[in-house]
């Protein structure tokens, strides 16, 4: 009876340390890749799901910086040439917000969809 009590005591504590481990995996933001490339954004649009932070990650590849800039979301960040940048974003309510590269932002511009 004991080692079967034991066994069960040992199965529990299994579940709950797996439920635990799932519950921070999930509460994790979502990472975005973006890359700022001959002056432009890739990819142009990004899709995210509305309500739920998430973390944009900005590489320039280009020779010189560029500020990423959303009016809309109140960020202005400036990413060095040949640097990689976190962004933790809120979670956003359903919308378009649009962003630019401010130094070149005839070519450099995006939006991120959040649905």
């Amino acid at each position: 009876m004991r080692r079967l009590m034991a066994v069960l005591v040992s199965l529990g504590v299994a579940a709950l340390m797996a439920l635990l481990g799932v519950a921070r995996a999930a509460d994790t933001p979502r990472e975005v890749p973006l890359t700022i490339e001959g002056n432009r954004f890739m990819p142009e649009e990004i899709a995210v799901k509305a309500g739920a932070p998430f973390v944009l990650i900005i590489t320039n590849k280009d020779r010189g910086p560029e500020e990423f800039e959303s009016r809309d979301l109140k960020i202005e960040k400036v990413i060095p040439a040949g640097k990689t940048v976190r962004l933790k974003i809120p979670s956003l309510k359903p919308g378009t917000y649009g962003f630019v590269g401010e130094y070149h932002e005839k070519t450099a511009k995006g939006r991120i969809v959040a649905e």
